[in-house]
């Protein structure tokens, strides 16, 4: 069974601030590759830190909106850690889109 989730990344762009489209595009594809059906991809722009944890004080956040099998995340986790330019990753499964409830009609009394 398929779940939706969001993934935030923050990119590693430092010295590559023109090919930020490029790495976007890159990550997307692997999420297509392992299976993922994504819903949507917002580019947050880049965004200093509020506290500088490691060598990096910004970083470009770009959030993924995506269908996919639980054993995917793990999958995902261990494929981005390895990937230098992806310097933080955060998943967080989300509730599955539903219409909106019908307002009730209250009748009007005589």
């Amino acid at each position: 069974m398929k779940n939706r989730y969001e993934a935030l990344l923050v990119l590693n762009t430092q010295g590559k601030d023109d090919a930020v489209k490029d790495i976007v595009d890159r990550l997307e594809s692997e999420f297509q590759k392992e299976g993922a059906q994504i819903e949507q991809v917002q580019k947050m722009d880049k965004r200093p830190f509020s506290y500088v944890a490691g060598e990096l004080d910004s970083g470009f956040f770009v959030n993924f909106i995506f269908h996919a099998d639980s054993q995917l995340i793990t999958k995902l986790r261990s494929k981005f850690k390895l990937d230098r330019e992806v310097y933080r990753q955060h998943y967080q499964r989300l509730s599955d889109k539903k219409a909106p409830p019908a307002k009730k009609r209250v009748a009007a009394e005589k």
